[in-house]
């Protein structure tokens, strides 16, 4: 095979990308890998993990403030913000180059620059040196997605900031607007609001955390408002007047519009696939809505170009790109992988509380005409809970009445985030409420409230 031709070229190298790469590699697939900008895409560099890092601080900072419940003593309390931001980038650094390390132990060749595709089964990459034209066999488009940005509210660095400039702060707010209550929007605002920062959001839905269950985003919400921050639902920000020192907003709510001033705003509106400048047009991609539209194998109905991740649509989740990206390696190397279900992917929110959900919510449960049964426990009956002093949360979880199916769960509370999986496992081993019923959950755990939750549906809960 001719130097500058391969089995599979990878367009991005975000954690759908590179995750294809690496699977492609492993099956004995000769492997390119075009990027941009950084290894380990928008996740590893200026998302999931630096948030998460910066979100550890305030939890931290949190738990310091509640020392004395604790037995202990910590007087003076106050933080850095550049080192939280300097820790967090340096996770993000750390991660970044173990994506290239990754890259060299699976013999992927690696091309940094922008990618186009010039004719099908090419692809041309302008680098420093120059243009380099590539040919294979397969093409995965995992280009990514960019953040919205609404006309009005665009990013300014200074006073307007896009999630980046959110991540490394010119300054720390001391009152703050967020736009849009989805998962990126939220946990600004609760790192923000935790670091004392006065906090409101803004949701154009009748609810925040809009993709949640109902009862979820309900109970979340009176803990932010707790917080002392300000949730306004059902409404839009129509403009932004930006001065100096502050920006004054125009926020309608139910057909009035009010005028606020804030220090900083926030601007989390949803998200943008990057599909511009490669070329789909001419090669007959169909793209609607700013995603390339795909089969459930992620084939994007032009031969040999598949599409995986955020590009690909919702939902817009690195661990659906990762999937995605090691199911379209199998496909290339002649395997026959499942298709990735979407309704079997969880998706997490690192707020304080936590939020956690996988499945149907019950509205769309109802919608489907579907007869369920409802369980329900609170993390106040939880002995761990009380010892970790997390009492406000609960655990829900949704159940077809006739076959016992797990239909959904929806959590929120302290480390939901991790204790979601057991019931992913459970919808992928396709298990009823008979089997998580028999199943023992060991003592003391937050895992218990997740079999008192199953044991209430069917009538049969102990602890309350």
């Amino acid at each position: 095979m001719a130097a500058n031709s391969f089995d599979m070229i990878v367009i991005g190298a975000g954690p759908g990308g590179y995750v294809a790469a690496i699977r492609g590699a492993q099956l004995g697939l000769k492997v390119a890998i075009v990027e941009r900008e950084h290894m380990g895409g928008i996740c590893l560099n200026w998302g999931c993990i630096p948030t998460k890092a910066m979100l550890r601080s305030a939890e931290v900072f949190h738990l310091m403030h509640r020392a004395q419940e604790f037995g202990l003593k910590a007087d003076g309390l106050s933080y850095d913000l550049d080192a939280v931001v300097k820790r967090s980038r340096g996770i993000a650094k750390q991660l970044n180059s173990g994506v290239g390390h990754l890259m060299k132990k699976n013999k992927v060749t690696v091309m940094m620059g922008e990618a186009t595709l010039p004719a099908k089964g090419k692809v041309s990459v302008k680098t420093d040196k120059g243009t380099e034209e590539l040919t294979a066999k397969s093409i995965v488009l995992a280009t990514g997605a960019r953040a919205r940005e609404l006309p009005g509210l665009e990013g300014d660095g200074e006073r307007v900031w896009t999630y980046k400039n959110a991540l490394t702060p010119p300054h720390m707010p001391k009152k703050l607007l967020v736009i849009g209550s989805g998962a990126i929007g939220i946990e600004f605002a609760s790192f923000y609001n935790t670091l004392g920062a006065d906090t409101t959001v803004v949701e154009v839905m009748d609810r925040i955390l809009p993709v949640e269950d109902a009862e979820i985003s309900g109970f979340a919400k009176k803990a932010f408002t707790k917080q002392g921050m300000t949730i306004l639902e059902k409404s839009s920000v129509k403009q932004l007047d930006r001065a100096k020192d502050k920006v004054t907003a125009h926020i309608e709510t139910g057909g009035k519009t009010e005028k606020h001033a804030f220090d900083t705003v926030i601007s989390a509106v949803g998200i943008v696939g990057n599909v511009e400048g490669l070329g789909l047009e001419d090669l007959g991609v169909k793209v609607e809505r700013s995603h390339v539209v795909t089969d459930p194998h992620c084939r994007t109905g032009v031969d040999g170009l598949y599409a995986i991740g955020d590009v690909a649509g919702a939902p817009w989740l690195a661990h659906k790109a990762s999937h995605e990206g090691v199911m379209v390696a199998e496909l290339i190397a002649g395997g026959d992988p499942h298709p990735v279900d979407p309704n079997s992917i969880a998706g997490c929110t690192y707020c304080h509380p936590q939020v956690a959900s996988v499945g149907l919510t019950e509205a769309q449960a109802k919608e489907k005409g579907l007869k369920i049964k409802v369980g329900r426990f609170p993390f106040i009956g939880n002995g761990k809970a009380l010892a970790l002093g997390e009492p406000e949360g609960m655990v829900k979880t949704i159940f077809e009445e006739k076959t016992g199916e797990l239909l959904g769960a929806h959590m929120v509370g302290a480390e939901v985030t991790e204790l979601i999986q057991g019931y992913v496992v459970g919808r992928t081993l396709e298990t009823t409420e008979a089997e998580l019923m028999e199943t023992v959950f060991p003592h003391p755990t937050l895992s218990e409230m997740m079999h008192e939750s199953v044991l209430d549906a069917f009538d049969r809960v102990i602890h309350i």
